[in-house]
């Protein structure tokens, strides 16, 4: 259930300094259109008349709740990054918080994917935990090796 005290951008800048959240940041912005992906689009109905012919599904459904606005600047700041090879993570920072903060305070139509997000991020904190542990076995290793060598 969402907090009724809605996060500050500088409580959310916070959340996202960790490797693991920047990790997902970088999953959402991977996000791909059906003509990305060589997929046909399906007939539009409804609701859907106004967007874009080759629209993803994920986009239909991200435009269809109360981020609408929140996630349209952040498609555009990705699509502006892309064309000019900058950093995703860096140059959608903020609109990419923006739009999480909007998800977390509209958490009963988000809910799918935040629950997708939150799994992502503890995977990613896991494999972390575990490159970690197998880099300091390896320099233990070597330490005891160069120890012996003496």
């Amino acid at each position: 259930m969402p907090s009724s005290d809605p996060k500050t951008p500088e409580e959310a800048k916070a959340s996202f300094d960790d490797p693991a959240s920047k990790e997902s940041i970088e999953s959402l912005n991977s996000t791909k259109t059906l003509e990305e992906t060589d997929q046909t689009n399906t007939p539009m109905t409804g609701n859907q008349e106004e967007e874009e012919e080759g629209e993803c599904g994920f986009c239909l459904f991200m435009k269809g709740g109360g981020c609408k606005d929140a996630f349209v600047a952040w498609e555009d700041c990705i699509k502006q990054v892309e064309e000019k090879n900058e950093d995703i993570v860096e140059k959608c920072f903020e609109i990419t918080s923006a739009l999480k903060l909007c998800m977390e305070a509209h958490a009963d139509y988000y809910e799918p994917i935040l629950k997708a997000e939150k799994a992502a991020e503890q995977e990613a904190v896991k494999q972390l935990k575990k490159e970690k542990e197998e880099e300091a076995a390896a320099a233990a290793q070597k330490s005891e090796s160069n120890e012996k060598e003496k």
